[in-house]
């Protein structure tokens, strides 16, 4: 059935008083006044707060449809939005009619009026996204999205799109996932003799082949005949991480600049993240303002301080002084040449300098075998974005533009030249100085609305063991 219809965000501002509208969506609430006539609670999706529907009882389904409305129904209403009669709403809407498009059985469906803990929502990752939380959330992550695309064609980057499927291992950890068509579960019967593949006949690429962990070479490939580029998709991680801050699949945002060096870079990445919260902040007021009541109490001083403040920078060697002379009991014992564990990036970021800080120069030997070598021979170009409560949410680095310089640093890292043989003939022909950094949106969403878990801040998340819907 097709009609114009009216989002509830645009039926509750005090603007749409006097219009005759159609809103559809999702009964929340019903309740029955003595008067002969009942509230009805409308969502949508549009927004977090709902529409009041006033339906008198003179309706003709009132008896047979309007009384039994449920949460969880659908429903099509027509009428009238007038000034609210109570607090709390500028609008209301009377009903001229209601049209019930699909029923749910109170006894079976499960997001009744009562509190449902987040873990238990996850197992109804179908119906979730209806919850206040979850609903809240896509909202800002949408938000976030078109910031991310807002910003980097305001800033003269080209969006591409970089492979999923892969022969090149990034990041050189090994942790991804294979792509394969031959079934490692077959087994030979008499009935399918002619659906035997070769064992030794070559897999569909010739190669072995596997989920994006990153689309950063690829992306460098771009920039060195694009001059600015940045990648937005799924990437993968075949890691056996059960924590609250890792998932299997993610979105990452992935920029790459030629001519940008470390401190360009560092510039970029700042702007980025500060136009990403303040975006949210001014489109999300309702949204943020709820996570700011029920999720995180700090919420609003934490993205004030990211918006406004400059971002302090320090050397990794600078940064492993402050934690040894912090006098802190750390569970992960800080030395020079370890990785930064998040709760030595959150002392830096929420005890020590109260505000974002850029880690740069890590030692080599912990980082990518892509990242430029300074003079000193120990560390890279490396810088990582920490902020409170997440710690790391950007890396990125100057990439290593001189050929020498990399297939030594290849070799050292026991790297196959011939894999990454498209990789340094960018090395060969016309190489320049090049940065970049990547983002995982999820890690972004989680930082803005507060959330405790990534899981919950994607619609549907995979870890492992988890792979359902």
């Amino acid at each position: 059935m097709a009609m114009n219809s009216t989002a509830v965000v645009v039926a509750r501002d005090a603007a749409s008083i006097g219009k005759h509208v159609t809103v559809q969506g999702w009964v929340r609430t019903r309740r029955d006044s003595k008067g002969g006539f009942s509230f009805i609670e409308l969502n949508d999706g549009s927004c977090l707060k709902n529409l009041q529907v006033i339906a008198d009882g003179n309706l003709p389904n009132y008896q047979s449809e309007i009384l039994k409305l449920a949460p969880g129904c659908s429903v099509s209403i027509e009428g009238d939005i007038v000034k609210s009669g109570g607090g709390g709403q500028a609008t209301e809407m009377k009903a001229a009619s209601i049209t019930v498009h699909g029923w749910a059985d109170p006894e079976l469906y499960p997001l009744q009026k009562k509190h449902h803990t987040l873990e238990k929502l996850r197992e109804w990752a179908h119906l979730r996204p209806r919850t206040n939380t979850i609903g809240a959330v896509l909202r800002v992550r949408n938000r976030i999205t078109r910031s991310i695309h807002d910003f980097f064609q305001d800033e003269g980057f080209l969006y591409v799109q970089t492979p999923i499927i892969t022969a090149s291992d990034c990041e050189g950890a090994g942790s991804m996932f294979h792509v394969t068509t031959k079934d490692p579960m077959f087994r030979v019967t008499s009935k399918n003799l002619d659906k035997v593949i070769d064992p030794e006949a070559p897999d569909f690429f010739g190669k072995p082949t596997y989920l994006t962990v990153s689309g950063q070479l690829e992306g460098e490939i771009l920039a060195s005949a694009l001059g600015k580029i940045y990648t937005f998709g799924p990437t993968f991680r075949a890691e056996n991480s059960n924590t609250t801050r890792h998932l299997s699949e993610f979105w990452m945002i992935e920029p790459e600049a030629a001519f940008f060096d470390l401190t360009a870079n560092m510039d970029l990445a700042e702007r980025f993240l500060k136009r990403i919260v303040k975006d949210a902040m001014t489109h999300c007021a309702d949204d943020l303002a709820f996570f700011a009541e029920h999720v995180e109490k700090s919420l609003p001083e934490v993205l004030k301080n990211v918006a406004e403040k400059p971002f302090q920078r320090v050397t990794y060697t600078d940064a492993v002084n402050i934690l040894l002379q912090s006098k802190q009991t750390f569970e992960y014992p800080v030395q020079w040449g370890i990785d930064l564990q998040t709760e030595h990036e959150r002392y830096l970021t929420e005890q020590h300098f109260k505000s974002p800080v850029i880690v740069t120069d890590y030692p080599k030997a912990i980082k990518a075998f892509y990242m430029r070598q300074n003079d000193d021979g120990k560390t890279v170009r490396a810088m990582d974005i920490l902020v409170p409560r997440i710690g790391e949410i950007i890396g990125g680095s100057q990439r290593e533009e001189r050929l020498d310089v990399l297939t030594a640093r290849m070799k050292e890292m026991k790297l196959n030249e011939k894999d990454y043989w498209w990789y340094l003939d960018l090395r060969r022909f016309g190489t320049v100085p090049h940065s970049g950094f990547g983002l995982g949106l999820e890690r972004m969403v989680q930082f803005v609305t507060g959330m405790g878990n990534i899981r919950d801040v994607i619609p549907f998340p995979r870890a492992p063991g988890s792979a359902e819907f």
